[in-house]
């Protein structure tokens, strides 16, 4: 089975080990060195190797220290260019060879931000950091960038001496650069094959604090005290999924506070989680995103995707995950009443794709799709909803979590599909296979929109949010004096976000109703990014124009693509700020990170 995002042929010849040696130039905005992988011929008479690039020059490529001949093929829109490697002589079946090439990424690769001091909390020294997730590794170096592919590494980076370098792997030592003074060269190991998506480097002005007996808390040092602890629970949560999914194999589990244009929440590069500082909220209120990257350390980086078809293996078994991380920490309603959080955030995100948007299926076709324009909640939320409804269909959480560490077990170090997933499924309920014959399998993973079934949640915890949001929606005129601060005194940040998100799902509030909701909550003093995102929209489609310039910072100041997108997407849609928003994006475009930069162009109609 081909995978789709991707040019390499696995099946003919495998990629096992890399070993990296490459320098960061701050000045050029490049990273140049060689990357050696060690390849094994996986059929009889191979003369040839095929890898991903995307905008990397390659200077000279041997085989086994023997010069080899090499090509691009021809550039595709998002895929990049293949290079293809001919071998100066023929491999059996089983053989290995080392091919080593000389590369240097461009200054515009897309996974890489070079970021100016200015941009930076420090402002003194630049940064850079890396985003491989999904088919970008190609843009640092050539290599065969698709999950099915799991690779070690071994890596020497040279970075100017007064910063630091950190990757997705465990660290082996510093050293003076011989070839030059003013660099310093760091030493990692990844003893654990991952897929390329899970390659990281980032070199930064960085301090750490010791948060745990594996953990330390990486940030400039403006942030690292206030990160070290936001994160404090990481232990906690790291024995918990333990616990569930079995033991952690990666060694030291640290966390990465990125600056602010990092475009996810998290990613769960091994040994290394990166996240944004959109989670520091100063209560800890968003540390499921810590439980969820956490998570990802059995489903996603163990058990692998095979193709981006099939992400939400990934994702729905992280989500679980994380939620049964939850409900350890802070009981079985909070797990409930975040799970229904999800449904609804897949609700939202069906009314903004379109419920017959072939890219809201649970399994997508990826032909000719850039992986990065199909991204959404969806294999996220839809793959969560499935595996709780089967938790509720086979027996209840204590049956289910035993499926799920089984599973892990199976497939540890592999990369599947999901008819892997459903032949398991089957084999380890084998005696309710009837139950599981009447599930609508083809709705839920070829079907677009919502799923088929709803599961059953408790509502405790929702229910103070679903009456107080139907007090606004359906309050007049008159009743607006009688809302006051004291209907928030019982309801956590949790609860809050869940509040915004169900006015969300209505159409848009009367602008008198959001003036008055100012007036008595003051949602703009508050800081939690969750929070104040959903406020922000809500009075965006209420046509509030005073909360224009606040919808635009919050817009710029950070670039998560969960805030980023939607908050200028509303700006957008209002007419009173169309304009504006435009002119914004585009000064502020160079500072974005390329991902999020390209993505917000096709939002708002400015495509380069």
């Amino acid at each position: 089975m081909a995978d789709p995002s991707s040019f390499a042929s696995p099946a003919c010849c495998l990629t096992r080990h890399l070993h990296l040696r490459c320098r960061a130039d701050f000045g050029a905005r490049t990273l140049r060195g060689t990357a050696a992988l060690t390849a094994r011929a996986e059929r009889e008479a191979l003369r040839c190797l095929v890898l991903d690039t995307r905008d990397v020059q390659v200077f000279k490529v041997t085989v086994n220290g023997q010069d080899a001949q090499f090509a691009f093929g021809e550039k595709h829109s998002f895929k990049g260019t293949p290079l293809e490697i001919t071998f100066p002589s023929e491999l059996r079946r089983g053989q290995e060879a080392i091919v080593e090439i000389s590369f240097e990424s461009s200054p515009q690769s897309s996974a890489l931000q070079w970021l100016t001091p200015e941009q930076t909390s420090g402002k003194k020294h630049p940064f850079l950091f890396s985003q491989c997730q999904a088919t970008h590794c190609r843009a640092i170096f050539p290599c065969q960038d698709t999950p099915a592919v799991k690779l070690t590494y071994y890596a020497e980076i040279s970075v100017p001496k007064e910063l630091v370098a950190l990757m997705s792997a465990n660290r082996d030592g510093e050293a003076p650069d011989p070839e030059d003074s003013a660099h310093k060269v760091y030493r990692f190991s990844q003893n654990v094959p991952i897929p390329c998506y899970l390659f990281a480097l980032v070199v930064g002005a960085l301090e750490s604090r010791k948060i745990g007996p594996r953990t330390l808390v990486w940030a400039e040092k403006e942030l690292v005290d206030k990160s070290a602890y936001e994160f404090s629970e990481a232990e906690a949560m790291l024995k918990a999924a333990e616990d569930l999914a079995g033991p952690y194999v990666w060694g030291q589990y640290d966390l990465l506070v990125l600056p602010p244009s990092f475009p996810y929440g998290g990613m769960e590069n091994p040994c290394l989680t990166f996240v944004t500082p959109t989670l520091l909220a100063g209560d800890q209120s968003l540390s499921n995103v810590i439980a969820h990257e956490i998570s990802h350390s059995w489903t996603g980086n163990l058990v692998t995707n095979k193709t981006w078809e099939h992400f939400w293996l990934n994702e729905g078994h992280t989500v679980y995950l994380e939620r049964r991380i939850g409900g350890r920490l802070f009981g079985e309603q909070f797990r409930h009443f975040q799970a229904l959080g999800g449904w609804r955030e897949l609700q939202n995100t069906i009314n903004t794709l379109g419920d017959k948007n072939p890219v809201t299926n649970l399994v997508i076709n990826l032909d000719e799709v850039d992986p990065d324009v199909a991204y959404s909640s969806v294999p996220y939320e839809k793959g969560f909803a499935l595996l709780f409804y089967l938790e509720q269909l086979l027996g209840g959480p204590d049956i289910f979590i035993g499926f799920l560490k089984a599973y892990v077990l199976q497939f540890a170090y592999k990369s599947i599909v999901t008819e892997d997933w459903k032949k398991f499924l089957y084999s380890y309920f084998k005696d309710k296979v009837d139950i599981l014959d009447k599930v609508d399998w083809n709705s839920w993973f070829h079907a677009p929109g919502m799923p088929p079934v709803k599961p059953t949640y408790d509502m405790t915890l929702s229910n103070a949010c679903v009456a107080l949001s139907q007090r606004w929606i359906q309050a007049k005129e008159s009743d607006l004096g009688s809302f006051s601060s004291a209907d928030l005194k019982e309801m956590s940040s949790h609860q809050l976000i869940e509040f915004l998100a169900l006015l969300l799902l209505e159409p848009p509030l009367p602008l008198s109703h959001v003036q008055r909701m100012q007036e008595v909550y003051d949602f703009n003093a508050l800081n939690n990014s969750e929070i104040r995102f959903r406020w922000l929209r809500l009075c965006i489609r209420s046509k509030w124009e005073e909360a224009i310039p606040l919808a635009l910072r919050m817009a710029t100041d950070q670039g998560r693509m969960k805030f980023t997108r939607p908050l200028f997407r509303d700006l957008y849609s209002f007419d009173k700020s169309r304009d504006l928003a435009v002119k914004t994006f585009l000064e502020h475009r160079a500072s974005m990170h390329p991902v999020t930069s390209m993505l917000v162009g096709k939002d708002l109609k400015q495509d380069q």
